[in-house]
């Protein structure tokens, strides 16, 4: 990020020979006004007038002589000295045979801020083993030009030899400072604390879910209330979903042609238990008193739906507002519709929108490639983490101790593919996560580092990202 200050000066104020640009097109626009004058001097009144003109000039050029020696000795007293009592010749000096990380920034800058907890965990995780330094480039000018940056911050990595070996510009994760020494070649781990990262797995469930086929929900592998059963009906068989907001969420992820798609829909009378078509119907809207979440029944007479309104309150929808209701809610990474009472919130540039999941909520980062924060509640707790990023790396965290579940299921093939989004999460702690677990005795995964959830998300190619959570087809699983 560049620093106003000292970076990619404009070039009114930029640095020539410690003589400031203004100063001397001033000191010229005084020169060409004086020979100007001069010269008039001359056609007018001759010798006399000329004398005059030339006593202006020997002022204005003692003048300007002046201020050009008082300008210099002000700059000339170094910023570092000034500010921070650090000259380019008082910067730490390399110590041999250790490899250097030299962080050149300022102390006002957000992503040098960002950079600071950072250089400060190297430097104590890897003491006698890596040379970290920060420079503020703002207190001392010289060391900018002495290491040619560009922008702010910027890191140079040296060898144990003091050859340059890599230099990055912008916000630098730790996890990916790290990575980058070891692609150089220089070994850090000897001497740094054991690695943090989490290990839990669980990939054969401690229960096998021995629930009926047809009493579970293709979308989302909850329990089906057989009164608020939809079945969508399919060339392979039909698809039982626990409820109209999963049919919506199926309908957000098709791909094939959609023209008509809800002639093939069937929802169920919440009175008499019977198979209403989907267009015909009234709903019941309303919402959970705990958490806000909707609720929606559906009916085939406005009469049902009129007695159950009175007894449970809600508003009574025809289906075409139910349908611009459920779909203008979506997943700012796959596009899916989401509940906000369900999603996890994402910030980006100030504006809002929403994950799925946990893990698509960082997606957020791939797809608009901007800075993002998540906010995400703990699965088993509802504490909140907070998760913010920074070119693409996790910048900060909050707990640190937080965790992702990559939830995993075995494919006919035996790999492992992700479970779905409704098999997701963050956790405070690998405790919760691990408790978690132990009461989901059917979920099988692994416990992985948030900055690991990013950073797959991160590899995703744009045609990859425009194709996550789409179905190619409705089918039973």
């Amino acid at each position: 990020m560049p620093d106003a200050g000292l970076l990619a000066p404009c070039p009114c104020s930029g640095d020539w020979q410690g003589i400031p640009p203004l100063v001397l097109f001033g000191i010229a626009a005084v020169g060409v006004w004086l020979m100007h004058r001069m010269w008039r001097a001359w056609r007018k009144d001759g010798v006399s007038r000329m004398s005059k003109a030339w006593k202006i000039a020997i002022v204005a050029a003692l003048v300007a002589v002046v201020a050009i020696v008082i300008i210099n000795k002000q700059r000339g007293s170094s910023p570092a000295t000034d500010k921070a009592g650090q000259s380019a010749a008082q910067t730490p000096q390399p110590v041999a045979g250790l490899p250097r990380l030299v962080d050149l920034g300022s102390v006002s800058c957000i992503p040098c801020k960002m950079m600071a907890p950072i250089l400060e965990e190297l430097k104590k995780e890897y003491a006698g083993k890596l040379q970290v330094e920060f420079i503020d480039v703002n207190a001392n000018a010289e060391a900018g030009a002495q290491y040619g940056i560009k922008l702010i911050p910027t890191q140079v990595f040296f060898d144990a030899s003091g050859k340059e070996r890599f230099r990055h510009e912008g916000f630098f994760a730790k996890e990916d400072i790290l990575a980058k020494w070891k692609e150089l070649g220089v070994a850090l781990s000897a001497g740094a604390p054991a690695a943090t990262a989490p290990t839990f797995s669980r990939l054969e469930p401690a229960k096998a879910d021995d629930r009926p086929k047809d009493a579970v929900c293709s979308m989302c592998d909850g329990d089906i209330n057989s009164k608020t059963l939809v079945v969508v009906k399919s060339a392979k068989g039909d698809v039982r979903l626990c409820g109209p907001h999963c049919y919506f969420i199926l309908f957000s992820c098709l791909t094939e042609d959609k023209t008509d798609f809800e002639k093939k829909i069937s929802v169920t009378d919440w009175g008499d238990g019977k198979a209403v078509p989907l267009t015909e119907a009234l709903f019941l809207y309303g919402a959970d008193e705990k958490t806000g979440r909707p609720t929606i029944k559906a009916f085939a007479a406005r009469e049902a739906a009129e007695k159950e309104r009175q007894a449970s309150g809600g508003n009574i929808l025809a289906w075409n507002v139910l349908q611009e209701k459920e779909l203008a809610t979506r997943c700012g990474f796959c596009d899916r519709v989401v509940y906000p009472e369900d999603a996890a919130v994402v910030r980006v540039e100030g504006l809002y929108t929403w994950g799925c999941c946990s893990h698509c909520a960082l997606g957020v980062a791939a797809r608009t490639g901007k800075d993002i924060e998540v906010h995400e509640p703990d699965r088993l707790t509802g504490e909140m983490i907070v998760v913010r990023t920074a070119s693409g790396s996790v910048a900060s965290l909050e707990p640190k101790t937080a965790v992702a579940w990559f939830g995993l299921r075995q494919a006919p093939d035996g790999k492992f593919v992700s479970a779905g989004c409704f098999h997701q999460g963050f956790f405070v702690s690998e405790d919760n996560l691990k408790k978690w677990v132990e009461q989901n005795p059917t979920e099988t995964g692994k416990a992985i580092p948030i900055a690991q959830a990013l950073a797959d998300k991160m590899k995703l190619s744009p045609q990859q990202i425009q194709k996550a959570c789409k179905i190619g087809e409705c089918a039973p699983k």
